[in-house]
């Protein structure tokens, strides 16, 4: 019995060391539950990571494609401001249009809607069949066209239940006076820009806001009925009152065009202004500019030549010239030069166009009838000098940009008194050694007209309904210089070089100008000239300054921008309202 016990207590104690040094046992439920804890938890901060992921920090890409799929977007183009004449004549204004679009994925029959485009708008089969075929949700057909043609082709395409195709409310650009002042006003783009001229220049007061309506579509891309579309409204541009006498403008462009033809020159230029306030009547510049049809456009149609394209002025500088030596008291009306027939200037020597070979005794004033280059040489070498010249020339503007409401305003090339040479002061006296655009001859020759000041020359007169104020220099040369520069002017007209400037009834004041223009080699071409005349009226109490261009033409001013000069100041003295004087 006590061996069959110990025998027991032996085999107890065996199992007692076996269970605790763990051989040959299975894992406990404890064990088992710690590790599907840790896969859980595991597990968990997976998908947690992965919603961070989604939510947060990808998020707003995954909705904003989810939102593209199901929506497209429509620009709601706001109205452009109007842009008036001096007269509250509308020259350019928005109307109300329609733009085609579509979505070629439900255009059910791209063939049959091909023939009614082409019915409706024009143009050609294939212009339409390539874009109805496109794997495209959306395209533009059309962009602005007549809300009378837009509403035709809408109608035939639902009697037909011809599907894919959708109009949009829309504004373009319209021009009751056609193509007058088209180069003035200038170009808008298809997407409401203002691209050139004062639609360009003040684009941000035309302009406005454009708005932006969000479509809804389904799952096949048609836009759903009745749902919610979000619309930001338009909000429409603020209107301009310019300078522009639309009557003016139309007889400038039609003399100028035919004086361009008739005098064989390459391009012709007006410029029209109150010299009183810088406020610009007319102004053009051929080619001009086909407003109403792009398809028409010549190249350079677009620039305003007197403000974006620099010449020698010639003999109109002879003006200034001369009221500088007046203004410095270095020289009279009436004070006389023995003027031989070719005079030292630098190395070279000066003529007269007149082809005189013979010492003369000239006044001021008859230098100024007679045009005489070696006269207004003699006169800036022996008189006036290079330093005073230098500093009469910088205070007229020329060779400084005028700040005029026009983009694209050359400044000219014009030397500074420190680069004079030899010849600078000879040559620059009458007009040849400079290239300025027409812009500046025309402020400074408004300087003389109006008793001594500098007018910004510009276009606008309000914006917004806000008068615009305009930059007005302090008298830079006295009012009897003026009176004395202008009595010589008249001279010219009366019986000079300008006789043919002369208009009925009215006192006129003016200055032919002959420039040679330079060849490729920088030599002077012969037989070509920009033939110009700049002038007053009436002479005594200026309302109306007229400037006329021929560029590259093969006649003197004499007979062809005198000519021209005379009709035009005509008809601006008569719209301005202007009595004649006799």
């Amino acid at each position: 019995m006590r061996g069959a016990s110990s025998n027991e207590g032996a085999s107890r104690a065996r199992r007692r060391r076996g269970r605790s040094s763990g051989q040959g046992d299975a894992p406990s439920f404890d064990d088992s539950m710690a590790k599907l804890y840790v896969f859980m938890l595991i597990l968990l901060l997976t998908v947690a990571a992965r919603l961070v992921w989604f939510q947060v920090i990808k998020g707003h890409e995954y909705s904003a494609a989810a939102q593209n799929h199901r929506t497209f977007d429509i620009a709601l183009h706001a109205h452009r401001g109007t842009i008036y004449d001096r007269n509250g004549n509308a020259l350019a204004i928005s109307i109300d249009a329609k733009t085609v679009c579509c979505d070629p994925s439900q255009v059910n029959d791209p063939s049959a809607v091909t023939t009614l485009l082409v019915k409706h708008l024009g143009g050609e089969r294939g212009d339409y069949l390539g874009m109805l075929c496109t794997d495209d949700s959306f395209c533009y057909i059309a962009r602005a066209i007549d809300v009378e043609k837009a509403e035709a082709l809408e109608k035939e395409l639902d009697d037909n239940e011809l599907t894919g195709v959708y109009f949009v409310d829309d504004t373009r650009r319209d021009y009751p006076y056609g193509d007058v002042a088209g180069q003035l006003l200038g170009i808008v783009g298809i997407d409401g820009d203002g691209l050139t001229g004062l639609e360009y220049y003040y684009d941000d007061i035309l302009k406005g806001e454009d708005g932006t309506m969000v479509v809804e579509t389904g799952l096949d891309g048609i836009p759903i009925a009745g749902a919610k579309n979000s619309v930001q409204e338009a909000k429409d541009g603020s209107d301009i009152v310019t300078s522009i006498d639309i009557d003016t403008q139309m007889v400038a462009e039609s003399k100028i065009a035919e004086a361009t033809k008739e005098f064989k020159a390459e391009s012709g230029s007006v410029v029209v202004t109150d010299p009183r306030t810088g406020e610009i009547l007319a102004a053009c510049s051929t080619p001009l500019l086909p407003i109403s049809n792009y398809d028409k456009m010549e190249e350079g149609s677009e620039n305003l030549k007197p403000v974006n394209s620099a010449y020698e002025p010639g003999s109109i500088f002879k003006i200034l010239t001369s009221a500088i030596g007046i203004n410095h008291d270095d020289v009279t009306p009436w004070t006389t030069y023995t003027v031989p027939a070719e005079v030292k200037v630098g190395s070279d020597y000066v003529s007269d166009d007149d082809g005189r070979d013979y010492t003369m005794t000239m006044s001021l004033t008859e230098m100024m009838r007679r045009s005489s280059n070696a006269g207004m040489a003699t006169v800036a070498q022996e008189s006036i000098g290079a330093r005073a010249f230098a500093k009469g020339v910088e205070s007229f503007g020329i060779g400084q940009k005028t700040g005029i409401d026009f983009p694209g305003e050359e400044v000219g090339i014009v030397r500074p008194l420190e680069s004079y040479d030899g010849s600078t002061l000879g040559s620059m006296s009458f007009g040849q050694g400079l290239a300025i655009p027409m812009i500046q001859m025309v402020r400074a020759v408004g300087v003389v007209a109006n008793g001594g000041y500098l007018c910004t020359p510009h276009f606008a007169v309000s914006k917004g309904g806000e008068d615009v104020e305009w930059p007005k220099s302090e008298q830079i040369i006295s009012k009897q210089t003026c009176d004395e520069t202008t009595q010589m002017m008249r001279t010219v007209v009366r019986e000079g070089t300008a006789v043919n400037a002369n208009v009925d009834g009215y006192d006129v004041a003016g200055k032919t100008g002959t420039g040679e223009q330079a060849g490729e080699d920088g030599s002077y071409k012969a037989n070509c000239f920009v033939s110009s005349l700049v002038g007053f009226a009436p002479a005594s109490d200026p309302a109306v300054l007229v400037y006329v261009g021929l560029n590259y033409t093969p006649y003197l001013a004499y007979g062809s921008a005198a000519p021209t000069f005379s009709y035009i100041m005509n008809e601006a003295l008569t719209n301005m309202g202007v009595p004649p004087e006799y």
